[in-house]
Parts: C-alpha cells; sequence; structure tokens
C-alpha cells in the first residue's frame, strides 16, 4: 500500500502544476518585423520554449500572437529573444551585427518605411 501511495504523490507532483498561477496562460499580440517564410521560422522557433505554449506569426500583418505563462516570463523577455535573433520589436531592437547576418531576404529595415 505505502508502494502504491507513493507512486500516486510522485505523479502527481510531475503531471500537476504547483500553483494554478503557474498553470495560467496569458496570450497577447505585438508586431514583429520580418518579411519572409525563414523569417515565419526565426520567429517561431526563438518563441519555443517551455514557458510559451504557442506562437504563431503572421508574414501579411507582422503580427505575432503568443500564449504564455506570465507566471514564468514576461512579454519583455518574449520582445528581448526576438531581438537577439534579429527581429525588431516595438520594446525591442536587434542589434545590428545580429541584424547584419540574417539572409538578405530577411533584410526588413530598408524594406519597410514604417520601421
Amino acid at each position: 500500500m505505502r508502494t502504491i501511495l507513493f507512486a500516486f504523490v510522485a505523479l502527481s507532483l510531475f503531471a500537476f502544476p504547483a500553483t494554478a498561477q503557474e498553470a495560467k496562460v496569458a496570450e497577447t499580440s505585438f508586431k514583429v518585423f520580418g518579411n519572409c517564410n525563414m523569417c515565419k521560422n526565426r520567429i517561431e522557433k526563438a518563441m519555443k520554449i517551455k514557458e510559451v505554449e504557442k506562437a504563431s506569426w503572421n508574414k501579411q500583418t507582422k503580427m505575432l500572437t503568443v500564449s504564455y505563462r506570465p507566471a514564468a516570463i514576461s512579454v519583455d523577455s518574449l520582445h528581448q529573444r526576438l531581438a537577439a535573433v534579429g527581429h525588431d520589436t516595438p520594446k525591442a531592437i536587434a542589434p545590428d551585427s545580429v541584424y547584419d547576418e540574417l539572409p538578405g531576404c530577411c533584410l526588413y529595415r530598408d524594406n519597410d518605411s514604417t520601421h
């Protein structure tokens, strides 16, 4: 009986979050500059972290929609992750050294007069 009880307790620690706050998922959308499907892949890949449930970037609107756990990561951190891979957002600008290494089709700063 002790073994069964121990197994149940151990399983519940891994199967269920410690608190309801940790399990809470929020959604946000914001502009992320880019041009092509390579940008889409890079942007969405930058969001493939444990704190993010899902992320989808729309090439036409330049909008990224992210479902994330706010107890685990901030929106500002999401912006910083995108800048780190070369994509500007309203809250974070990619370093020129990273931006300049993007493939030619991904260079959006010269192509977007609103940027």
